[in-house]
């Protein structure tokens, strides 16, 4: 008994390490989703970024619908390719403002840098949820 329940106690964090990469890339979709609309930042980013972003995101989220049963390896490089298409627009943003955070917003974007800083929200301000909390 006890060997079986460490078979199903490994199948379990394995399942749940697969919901976590899957919530942590939806939650992500989502979060640059809200930067993207963000009254500060809209009209900081040009055209062309933010259409090369939402583009990004919509491909992501189809993935995610018809991929459910996916693992989270794939999940993992997912995420990875869909921040390597945002990160640099964000950054340059960042960049653009001089140093400053954008909009002179003291705690960043809401929410934090999405995933590119450790995914984690400026925990100066304990402004939202991290991603790491999206069950």
């Amino acid at each position: 008994m006890v060997n079986e329940a460490e078979k199903y106690k490994s199948e379990d964090e394995a399942q749940q390490e697969k919901v976590s990469a899957r919530n942590g890339l939806e939650g992500y979709c989502f979060s640059m989703k809200q930067t993207l609309e963000e009254p500060n930042l809209k009209d900081k980013i040009n055209d062309g970024d933010r259409e090369t972003i939402k583009s990004k995101i919509d491909e992501t989220l189809k993935w995610l619908d018809s991929n459910t049963t996916a693992e989270k390896e794939e999940f993992e490089y997912k995420q990875k390719e869909l921040e390597g298409v945002c990160n640099p627009i964000i950054t340059k943003l960042y960049q653009g403002a001089g140093g400053q955070q954008p909009g002179g917003m003291p705690g960043g974007m809401p929410g934090g840098f999405p995933g590119g800083m450790g995914g984690k929200a400026d925990a100066g301000h304990g402004q939202g949820p991290t991603i790491e909390e999206v069950d």
